[in-house]
């Protein structure tokens, strides 16, 4: 916890240059967006596919209809997403939760405060160097895996599900945490380590590839977590709940049509998003996320959820002390915009 905290507090400290590239959120076949509009700068921790509802949001135009003008911005990893968002970069910082408990606990005044939960699985997936007919967790036993940083929901709930299962993280198979985020692909394609943990798309380009073979679901055998959620910081939504309140419908608006469209209807809409995949392969990762019941019909981050949560940060060592949910979860608009 404490190696965790510090690596916060010292990139918060020296914030600057720390963000990739920028998208317009550059609503399809709609009119140019109107001065009248809310300008709001989001910075998602990552452009994944296992966020369909929120670039369908994009892409629908349900951010303007909202009265929303949205700059989305990519982080490539919460540390820096929500470094973003303590330093005003951004408005609203979409991550995995538990930075939001880490920052926290640092004693912020103005602390990051979620609003809004996304996703309802874990995203990413075991890929094997060969192919595996029927997995169980105890073959990683002995083996070298690529895993994700430490203190992260991916690694954290890899690890979780390896205990769940009886092994060790630390003393029954090798976890290499070196490799950067989005890199752990190309690294694995060029040899290293018997397994990789990875999101789409870079599981399924591995498989096409023929480098790798999806052998099993994170998202499925670690249950129901609260992975990804909205936050911002509490003073912003002190002073902008409207804003907040229209953010939040537009995204309703997203999570009702992934749950009422089909993969293929899904990929179509998200496709300009990612221009450098091909439809087949955005409809097929679109089918892997809904068949595991990825996504909440509504927003809600749940005090269960959170408490599992927490409960996934004591067991990874990154949390020495609870933190009060009332304090880091306000439900309002969420309930105000479910269906």
């Amino acid at each position: 916890m404490k190696k965790t905290l510090c690596l916060f507090l010292t990139i918060i400290m020296v914030a600057g240059a720390l963000f990739g590239c920028g998208k317009q959120s550059g609503q399809t076949g709609s009119s140019p967006v109107s001065s009248s509009k809310t300008p709001v700068v989001l910075n998602e921790v990552a452009h994944s596919i296992f966020y369909a509802p929120m670039y369908v949001a994009i892409e629908e135009g349900y951010f303007s209809e909202e009265g929303i003008d949205l700059t989305l911005v990519t982080g490539f990893g919460a540390d820096k997403t929500m470094t973003a968002l303590l330093t005003g970069e951004a408005d609203i910082g979409f991550m995995g939760s538990e930075s939001t408990i880490y920052t926290y606990k640092e004693g912020a005044s103005d602390y990051a405060v979620n609003f809004a939960q996304l996703t309802q699985r874990a995203g990413n997936f075991l890929v094997s160097r060969e192919p595996i007919d029927n997995f169980s967790w105890d073959m990683l036993t002995g083996k070298n895996v690529l895993g994700g940083r430490a203190g992260g929901m991916p690694e954290m709930v890899f690890e979780y599900i390896l205990k769940k299962n009886g092994i060790d993280p630390f003393a029954d198979l090798a976890i290499d945490q070196s490799i950067d985020f989005g890199s752990t692909a190309a690294a694995f394609s060029g040899g290293q380590a018997d397994f990789t943990v990875e999101f789409e798309p870079h599981a399924t380009s591995l498989e096409s590839k023929g480098d790798g073979y999806v052998v099993a679901s994170l998202g499925k055998d670690s249950g129901y977590v609260p992975y990804t959620a909205f936050s911002a910081k509490k003073s912003y939504l002190e002073k902008n709940p409207e804003v907040i309140q229209s953010f939040t419908n537009a995204l309703q608006k997203g999570m009702d049509y992934v749950q009422t469209h089909t993969p293929a209807e899904i990929a179509e809409v998200i496709s300009p998003q990612f221009e450098e995949t091909d439809l087949d392969t955005i409809t097929t990762i679109v089918a892997r996320y809904a068949e595991q019941d990825t996504w909440k019909t509504d927003l809600i981050f749940e005090e269960d959820s959170f408490t599992l949560l927490q409960n996934i940060l004591e067991e990874a060592g990154e949390l020495d002390e609870r933190v009060p949910y009332a304090d880091l979860v306000d439900t309002t608009y969420a309930e105000k915009a479910a269906p």
